[in-house]
């Protein structure tokens, strides 16, 4: 790559960017406007002016603030020159108002100069879409109308029934608060009516649950569940005990082994409790014998009472043997020493049936309570939604009797804002000519071509096409060096220095051409210095020696390849132009050799005999023939055609001690373009210098980015020749080329 750094340019369109687009695209951006301009025509043509009649009418702009309650102080009325104009301008150019005018007018009178019918729709759109309503000035309150209909008859009464519609609508909008007035005061009296329903309802449904207040009656069937339930608990825990003392009093049934024992009949059971009680009286006799009277056991008192007790216990012992179930009966007398034990089973036989019916009477109690209290719930349910029907209500009560207020307020204020609104200019006689709104169109319709023009240019040359254009893209955009811009002699007004060439090689050809000066397509031989382009392969000589001479290359020979990114870009042109230049410099030679298979562009070159090869013009007394003129020699290297020998990389690389050691001051490369195919890649490197032709409008800028990177691959040092440019900008606006184009 060149070691020439490129100045950063800032990002953005300059102004010889947009002269270059605008120029460029002339035509298309002209054919656009011209499309854009005759449809504005036909327009006009098709649709032709009608009658029209104007008029105009002030309106004093209060700065007044609207009514608010109190807390929304933030509401407040458009100043002048606000919303207040717009909405006075949409009443008039309203469909509710056209209808109102052609109830006034009838269907028939509005659409007799317009086709005729009676349709009531397309007679009012007629009157709203010939309708053009404005603030003039703008911001002012001054309203300018205009109407437009085909019949003349018709244009100024159909004004003045807009004007007069309009200030109806006016006074409607604006002291309609009088009927607003009229729906809250009914809208009150319908919510008061249906507070008092709801506040019987919920006098009915409270008396029905029996309750005043019902978070009191909630709680209180709270505390009385909560009482009941304990009382059951009480009396359960009564009757476990009661239970308990039962069985500890009533016999068993079953031996301890389980097995069933014979029911103790009541003469029997009555029996042993006799029997223990008497135990038990001669059990204390006799120990009142021994101890407080003094007896000894010998005594005849003595042996008595224990003769009884002998056969007490006899009768005990043949019972519990009889009744095992006896032995687990308590007999011990009671507290007083006179109660049986056995006497308190029918008591706590009682005692269990009367603990069972308070239990059974409590749990009826705790359903009845609880089956209350769930009534009492769904109707709380309905209390709940009857309180907050009844909390809204009085809500909206409130609103609107707020808001009555307010309307009543405003009634009083708008009664003043009637006189608001004057005539200034009655409506005028009719007068052809279109309106401002359709002015406005045909002005649309006019610029819109323009518009579409400039904006399809710019989308095409700033997006569309990417190809490469002027110099200052290769530079700017692509970052490359630029030796020289070579115009397109075809254009920008060389045709005519072409055509005198051509005349002046056409009158030397009909006396005699001079020896080795074949005419070129253009006429004139690349080195012939009447050739049109010979100043710009001269100037690209001078860069290019410039260049070596700034890099302090000073050996010999220079070798110089030119390629470009594709096929026609110029390359054998600018290569045998340049080859010539540089042969004029001074005593050294100039070798051209033509490797990129155009077999047409070298035939100018070689008098149209076949070229030497590359091997015969290195060797001193075999390159005569390939003389093309004084220091100037060219040769060619292809086989088959256009296809390049494929050994043609290792050829040169063999023979660069040949080229290094030969006479000639520069050897000049015509090369193939650069692709992922071609040997131009692999070859640059051995370059001092590689001329990259981009052919202007052609190449695209993603192809040359490529390409150079490819060349960057060999560490070839690259400069850009801009081949076939054009410039669509005149001088006098601006100046794109370096020369004197």
């Amino acid at each position: 790559m060149s070691d020439k750094k490129i100045d950063s340019q800032p990002s953005g369109m300059s102004v010889g960017d947009i002269y270059f687009v605008l120029f460029r695209r002339k035509w298309m951006i002209l054919a656009f406007s011209l499309a854009g301009i005759l449809g504005a025509i036909a327009v006009c043509l098709i649709k032709p002016p009608q009658y029209k009649s104007e008029a105009e009418l002030s309106l004093d702009l209060l700065d007044t603030k609207a009514l608010s309650a109190p807390g929304d102080e933030n509401s407040a009325m458009n100043g002048p020159g606000g919303s207040i104009m717009t909405t006075e301008m949409e009443i008039l150019q309203s469909l509710d108002l056209a209808e109102r005018v052609v109830q006034a007018m009838t269907p028939e009178k509005i659409l007799a100069g317009a086709g005729g019918g009676a349709d009531t729709n397309q007679a009012a759109y007629l009157i709203k879409n010939g309708l053009t309503v404005e603030a003039t000035p703008p911001g002012s309150g001054v309203i300018h109308i205009t109407f437009q209909h085909p019949d003349t008859n018709i244009v100024q009464t159909a004004l003045n029934c807009v004007i007069d519609a309009y200030f109806a609508k006016h006074f409607q909008m604006h002291h309609g608060v009088v009927v607003f007035g009229d729906f809250l005061t009914n809208e009150i009296a319908r919510l008061h009516g249906e507070l008092a329903q709801t506040e019987k309802q919920m006098q009915q449904v409270e008396s029905e649950a029996h309750v005043i207040n019902p978070d009191d009656a909630k709680q209180a069937y709270s505390d009385q569940i909560t009482k009941i339930r304990g009382d059951i608990s009480d009396a359960e825990g009564e009757l476990a005990e009661c239970q308990a003392a039962l069985k500890a009093l009533t016999p068993s049934t079953t031996l301890t082994n389980g097995e069933p024992v014979a029911k103790i009949p009541d003469d029997e059971y009555d029996t042993y409790r006799r029997v223990c009680a008497r135990l038990a009286i001669l059990n204390k006799k006799e120990d009142d014998y021994l101890t407080q009277q003094g007896f000894t056991d010998e005594s005849v008192l003595v042996k008595d009472v224990r003769s009884q007790i002998a056969e007490a216990k006899k009768i005990k012992s043949i019972l519990e043997e009889k009744y095992p179930q006896l032995t687990s009966i308590d007999v011990s007398p009671t507290a007083s020493g006179t109660t049986d034990a056995a006497d308190d089973l029918p008591a706590n036989l009682t005692r269990v049936a009367k603990v069972k019916s308070r239990i059974d009477f409590l749990n009826s109690q705790l359903s009845q309570v609880w089956i209350e209290a769930t009534n009492f719930e769904r109707l709380e349910i309905t209390i709940s939604e009857l309180q907050q029907k009844k909390e809204s209500l009085e809500t909206n009560i409130k609103y609107f009797m707020d808001n009555q207020a307010r309307a009543q307020l405003d009634a009083a204020i708008n009664e003043e804002k009637a006189s608001n609104i004057s005539v200034i200019q009655s409506p005028t006689p009719p007068a052809k000519g279109w309106s401002k709104k359709f002015q406005k169109k045909i002005g649309i319709l006019a610029g819109g071509g323009i518009f579409a023009g400039l904006a399809l240019a710019f989308l095409m040359e700033l997006i569309m096409d990417r190809s490469v254009k002027r110099p200052s893209e290769i530079e700017n955009k692509l970052r490359l060096p630029l030796f020289i811009s070579i115009p397109n002699m075809m254009k920008n007004g060389y045709r005519a220095q072409l055509r005198g060439v051509r005349r002046l090689q056409l009158t030397e050809a009909a006396g005699g051409s001079s020896a080795g000066q074949t005419p070129s397509e253009n006429g004139v031989a690349p080195w012939d210095r009447r050739h049109p382009l010979r100043r710009f392969y001269e100037g690209l000589r001078d860069r290019l020696i410039v260049h070596f001479e700034v890099r302090n290359l000073l050996h010999k020979p220079k070798l110089v390849a030119v390629t470009s990114c594709g096929r026609g870009a110029g390359v054998s042109s600018i290569a045998a132009g340049l080859a010539a230049s540089l042969s004029e410099t001074g005593d050294g030679n100039v070798l051209l050799v033509n490797i990129s298979g155009d077999q047409g562009a070298a035939q100018q070159f070689y008098k149209g005999e076949p070229g030497y090869s590359l091997d015969e013009v290195l060797e001193a007394d075999k390159r005569q023939g390939a003389l093309v003129k004084a220091s100037l020699y060219a040769t060619t290297e292809q086989a088959n055609g256009d296809f390049l020998p494929a050994s043609l990389p290792k050829k040169l690389a063999s023979l660069m001690p040949k080229l290094k050691a030969s006479e000639y001051d520069y050897i000049i490369f015509d090369m193939p373009p650069v692709n992922q195919t071609s040997v131009t890649a692999r070859l640059s490197g051995l370059m001092d210098m590689v001329l990259l032709v981009i052919e202007s409008e052609k190449t695209n800028q993603d192809v040359v980015l490529r390409v150079n990177k490819l060349l960057a691959e060999s560490k070839a040092n690259v400069s850009t020749v801009l081949n076939k440019s054009r410039n669509y900008v005149p001088a006098k606006l601006h100046q794109e080329f370096l020369n004197d184009a």
